[in-house]
């Protein structure tokens, strides 16, 4: 979960990571409410969006009174940043900036560790620098077991070619950084810019944090953190009965349980697909080991509420839940569902008592169902019966 960056400020404080005052306000009146309570001086008005390019997008404006902090809420309250409409703005305290850096501390899946980057050439586009420039930009590993401890830390900042100046301060800094890292189970936290103010204190003046959904059960509080007013309300529906579903943008509904299957199963729907007019997968829904009755109603519910979906492809590998069980639970299924199933269903069985779970499938005659064989041939099926529903 990505948070927006007051709710990383936020954080940040939380762990005594130094950052400014900042409120957030979802009207120009809140807007100019936040501004007098930050002291009625200079205030960064910002878009709470999740993505970058803010600034250039007119996003972030600076206003010197109360009154000016409204006018820009008004300005930037309702603004469409690549395709993210602002529904709210923070008002930061203003800074004197001397200097500014970058840092971040990452998830390196590929190396199975974690990365830390800092530069003293903070708020470019950090991705640039990286490419044109990259010996500006430090990478250090980082143990897991360790983390960023005091001697870490050091080695990031003079890896960095940090000031002797500020040495310490950005020593201190990083290591409550990797507090917020590693006590909220984050997998991204970003600082860009890390700054230098003209009376020589470091602050973070923006941040970007990632949270570990798979930590979830250990921070009941980050259900609070989550952007509900943008979620997709099929991956929402989803979420309330554990499943895993991704939204995608085609019109074949895909069910499998296991991970690894599905991935595969929107590799062949995608390449059947080539040959029914270019249809798609229209999501990633993987049921897990068990395909009870519920949890298989409750995923073809999520499919079928989508108004895309034309056909659904449920391919399922028989291991601790037998294939008959699989069948049981799609009959069942299709009973709790009654008319709201609609769409043509596709089914691939196989593995343990995929005999068994297939006579069941016949034997129930669902005019809705049609058994496959194989899952190439399943793919090929159910892109056509979606195109031949496009076409209708």
């Amino acid at each position: 979960m990505d948070l927006f960056e007051y709710q990383a400020r936020d954080v940040f404080e939380k762990h005594g990571v130094p950052v400014l005052g900042g409120v957030v306000a979802t009207t120009p009146e809140e807007a100019r409410a936040a501004a007098e309570q930050l002291g009625g001086g200079t205030v960064v008005v910002k878009a709470q969006v999740k993505t970058g390019g803010r600034g250039k997008a007119g996003g972030v404006k600076l206003a010197h009174s109360p009154q000016e902090a409204e006018d820009r809420a008004r300005e930037i309250l309702g603004m469409d940043i690549k395709g993210h409409t602002v529904h709210r703005v923070m008002i930061a305290a203003g800074a004197k900036i001397a200097e500014e850096y970058y840092f971040s501390v990452l998830l390196d899946r590929a190396e199975r560790r974690y990365l830390a980057m800092a530069s003293v050439e903070g708020g470019v586009e950090i991705e640039q620098l990286a490419v044109e420039r990259p010996e500006a930009l430090a990478r250090v590993a980082v143990d897991p077991l360790v983390g960023i401890d005091q001697a870490k830390a050091e080695e990031i900042v003079d890896a960095a070619g940090f000031a002797a100046d500020i040495r310490d301060q950005v020593v201190e800094t990083i290591q409550k950084l990797w507090t917020v890292y590693a006590e909220e189970d984050a997998t991204l936290v970003e600082v860009n810019p890390l700054v230098k103010t003209e009376d020589g204190r470091i602050v973070a003046l923006d941040g970007k944090v990632t949270l570990d959904g798979n930590a979830d059960f250990r921070h009941p509080d980050h259900a609070a953190l989550e952007d509900a007013e943008s979620a997709d309300p099929l991956e929402a529906q989803a979420k309330e009965h554990d499943l895993n579903y991704v939204k995608l943008d085609g019109s074949v509904g895909i069910i499998g349980n296991g991970a690894g299957l599905v991935m595969s199963t929107l590799d062949v729907v995608a390449y059947a697909g080539e040959a029914h007019g270019g249809v798609a997968p229209a999501n990633f829904l993987d049921i897990g080991g068990g395909a009870s009755a519920e949890i298989m109603a409750a995923g073809l519910d999520v499919i079928l509420g989508d108004p895309q979906v034309k056909a659904v492809f449920v391919n399922v590998f028989g291991g601790i839940t037998a294939c008959d069980a699989v069948a049981n639970g799609i009959v069942k299924a299709l009973e709790i569902l009654g008319d709201h199933a609609t769409k043509p269903l596709v089914v691939r069985l196989d593995g343990n008592n995929v005999a068994e779970g297939r006579a069941i499938l016949r034997a129930a005659n669902h005019p809705l169902v049609t058994l496959a064989d194989t899952m190439d041939g399943g793919a090929d099926k159910a892109a056509q019966l979606a195109h031949a529903a496009a076409a209708v």
